[in-house]
């Protein structure tokens, strides 16, 4: 029987997890401003989880860690890390249980993991999004004519209301939400991130043009870590997807990030969304962190 003890004490596990997060993320193309910045918030977020030793505590042969949360009313179960020391790997489908467990007794029936690197104990786990970094040194070659205008006043307004309904779209495609979850998710989540609207510092809003025409649109932020911008899209419209104007649009929002400075692009892609993940991985995209869900209520492990 494996042996998993809650620990009073997080320092002899958090700094060799800030170092493999840390690893992981340099793996992924973040250089090294990025990497301490997400370190910071980690360290940070770790402060209410519960912290355990797997096998003899005075001597761990690994740890897990483990929180519930609130999400809109409804607590979530999260796995924040599940590491064994190399040759210890028999343990981890007993912490695995062991974690779902603690959450399900606490009400969250429903556990979330962020892997920042492939991991087989979690392939039971639905993947529900990813982040998706590429380092920058130029951008891509566009494949395509498009280019790209700042977003008009009178074009803002259209443009928001579609996005919300596409965000809503998106997150009950990936199943971590149902409709009415993701309505209020997406309601609170534009209203976060764009309390100005369109003049809130440090968004940019394009309009992608081809062949005389508006094609799709863009959402980015710059400095959302030093030296990395993040795409919250960059859609071709319906009626102009199948022309190679995707991977222009690419191109487009990699110039726009280093004209603004910064040296990275960032984006978050919805599982389910093969084709979007497609695209990113032939473009260069590595996955930087991939959030993956089950539901525990039929029992631990099931």
């Amino acid at each position: 029987m494996t042996t998993i003890t809650p620990l009073a004490d997080h320092s002899a596990w958090l700094p060799g997890r800030l170092r493999r997060l840390a690893d992981d993320h340099r793996a992924a193309g973040l250089h090294a401003s990025a990497v301490d910045a997400l370190a910071a918030e980690h360290r940070a977020a770790t402060a209410d989880w519960t912290v355990a030793a797997i096998g003899d505590p005075a001597r761990p042969a690994g740890y897990v860690a483990v929180c519930v949360a609130d999400r809109d009313g409804t607590p979530v179960g999260r796995i924040g890390d599940l590491w064994t020391e190399p040759g210890h790997e028999a343990l981890r489908p007993a912490a695995l249980r062991w974690a779902e467990r603690w959450c399900a007794e606490r009400g969250g029936r429903h556990v979330q993991v962020r892997l920042t690197a492939p991991d087989p104990l979690f392939d039971g786990y639905a993947v529900r999004g990813q982040n998706r970094v590429k380092q920058l040194t130029a951008p891509a070659a566009a494949g395509g004519a498009v280019t790209a205008r700042p977003m008009t006043p009178e074009e803002y307004p259209v443009w928001r209301a579609g996005e919300e309904e596409a965000y809503v779209a998106d997150i009950v495609r990936a199943g971590s939400h149902t409709a009415e979850e993701a309505r209020r998710k997406s309601d609170a989540d534009f209203l976060r991130l764009l309390p100005e609207g369109m003049a809130t510092p440090g968004h940019a809003f394009l309009v992608l043009e081809a062949d005389g025409g508006p094609v799709g649109t863009g959402w980015l932020l710059h400095g959302f870590l030093p030296g990395v911008t993040f795409g919250y899209a960059l859609d071709v419209h319906p009626r102009h997807r199948g022309k190679g104007y995707g991977r222009a649009a690419m191109a487009v929002g990699e110039e726009a990030v280093l004209a603004a400075g910064d040296r990275a692009l960032m984006f978050n892609v919805f599982g389910g969304n093969e084709v979007a993940m497609n695209l990113y991985t032939s473009t260069g995209y590595a996955v930087l962190e991939e959030s993956r869900s089950r539901d525990v209520g039929a029992g631990p492990g099931a």
